[in-house]
C-alpha cells in the first residue's frame, strides 16, 4: 500500500471555482461566461440631512428601474484587524520612557482603542458590482453549457469570448458609471490585478491576517 504523503494531493480550491482565467479585466469562467467587476464608493447616509437623503433613494430607484440587464450586487464586510496597529502603539510606548507624559497618553489612546473594539464589531464594508456576460451570449445552448462544465474545456478559444464579452458588457458598464454619478459615487472597474488580489484575499484572508501579524513583530 503506498505512503499517503507520497501521493500527490490533485484536488484544490482552484479546481472546485468555476473560474477559467482572469484577463482583459474580466472573469472568464468555465462554461464560458464572464463577469465584469466594479467597485463602487460608499456614502454615510446618517449623516446626510433628510432632503438629501430623499434625493439619494429616488436616484437609487431611477437607477435600478432603469437596468436592461441583470447585475449582482455584492457587499464584502471584513472584520477589522487591529492587532498590528496596537503593537505598533506598544513599541511606540516603548521608545517614549524617557518621556513620561506622552507614554501615558499612549497608554491610554492604546487601551482606548482596544476596549472600543472589544465593545463594538467594526467592519470594513466594500461595494461591488458584478455585470455577467452569459454563454447563451455566445450561441452556446443550456445542453451544451451541461457538456462544457463536465469536460471543464471553454466552448470556443479564450480570446474570442473576451471580444465578444467586451462589445456586451463596456456599454453597461458605462451606463452604471453615469447613473452611480447621480448618486454622488464612484464607479470603478476592477483591472485584471485587482480582481485577482480580490479572490486571493477571499479565500486567504486566515493566511493574510498571519503574515500580517508576522511582518509586525
Amino acid at each position: 500500500m503506498p505512503d499517503p504523503a507520497q501521493i500527490p494531493i490533485r484536488a484544490s480550491t482552484q479546481e472546485h471555482l468555476p473560474i477559467e482565467d482572469i484577463q482583459n479585466n474580466l472573469v472568464v469562467l468555465k462554461d464560458g461566461s464572464c463577469a465584469m467587476i466594479l467597485s463602487v464608493s460608499s456614502v454615510n447616509f446618517d449623516l446626510l440631512s433628510e432632503r438629501e437623503q430623499d434625493a439619494i433613494i429616488y436616484a437609487y430607484a431611477a437607477l435600478l428601474n432603469s437596468l436592461t440587464f441583470p447585475v449582482q450586487i455584492l457587499i464584502r464586510s471584513q472584520k477589522k484587524d487591529i492587532s498590528s496597529y496596537l503593537e505598533l502603539l506598544e513599541k511606540q510606548e516603548l521608545k517614549q520612557a524617557n518621556n513620561p507624559l506622552l507614554s501615558g497618553l499612549i497608554t491610554s489612546y492604546r487601551k482606548f482603542v482596544g476596549e472600543m473594539v472589544k465593545k463594538n464589531n467594526i467592519l470594513d464594508k466594500k461595494f461591488y458590482i458584478v455585470i455577467p456576460f452569459s454563454a447563451m451570449e455566445l450561441g452556446v445552448t443550456e445542453n451544451i453549457t451541461s457538456m462544457i462544465r463536465k469536460s471543464q474545456t471553454l466552448p470556443f478559444p479564450i480570446n474570442y469570448i473576451l471580444e465578444k464579452a467586451q462589445v456586451s458588457l463596456l456599454p453597461k458598464r458605462d451606463h452604471l458609471v453615469r447613473l452611480f454619478s447621480r448618486l454622488g459615487l464612484t464607479a470603478k472597474q476592477l483591472e485584471t490585478k485587482e480582481i485577482i488580489k480580490l479572490f486571493y484575499e477571499t479565500y486567504n484572508a486566515e493566511t493574510l491576517r498571519q503574515n500580517e501579524r508576522a511582518s509586525t513583530k
